[in-house]
């Protein structure tokens, strides 16, 4: 199983980037997937979380301005990031709990990080 991240990029205070992150491999089910993100010096945080029915989970200081969404059909992850802030500057890894053909039970698959550089 893998996870590819892809749609950083450098953009400037106010303007929107969208992520995706999609997963391949012997996959049997996808249960719940997200990101988080690294800034320089700080350890990973997680910022958005979506769950295999939908329900959404979000950190204070994306609430209102990022949008996670999944197509299970195509086994992806998006991430919506809106009024974008130079503090949002970071790499990004998405992440899914994937039960695939070799296990019983969900594991954490992460992505490779995609970086983000938000300037002022």
């Amino acid at each position: 199983v893998q996870l590819q991240a892809s749609g950083g990029g450098l953009v400037q205070a106010g303007e929107s980037l969208r992520l995706s992150c999609v997963a391949s491999g012997s996959i049997i089910t996808i249960d719940a997937m997200g990101w988080y993100r690294q800034a320089g010096g700080h350890s990973r945080v997680l910022i958005a979380a979506i769950a295999s029915g939908g329900s959404t989970t979000y950190a204070d200081s994306v609430e209102g301005r990022f949008t996670i969404s999944r197509d299970n059909a195509k086994n992806m992850i998006y991430l919506q990031m809106n009024s974008l802030k130079p503090e949002d500057t970071a790499v990004y890894y998405c992440y899914a709990e994937i039960i695939d053909s070799g296990s019983f039970s969900a594991q954490r698959y992460w992505g490779q990080g995609t970086l983000v550089t938000v300037s002022s």
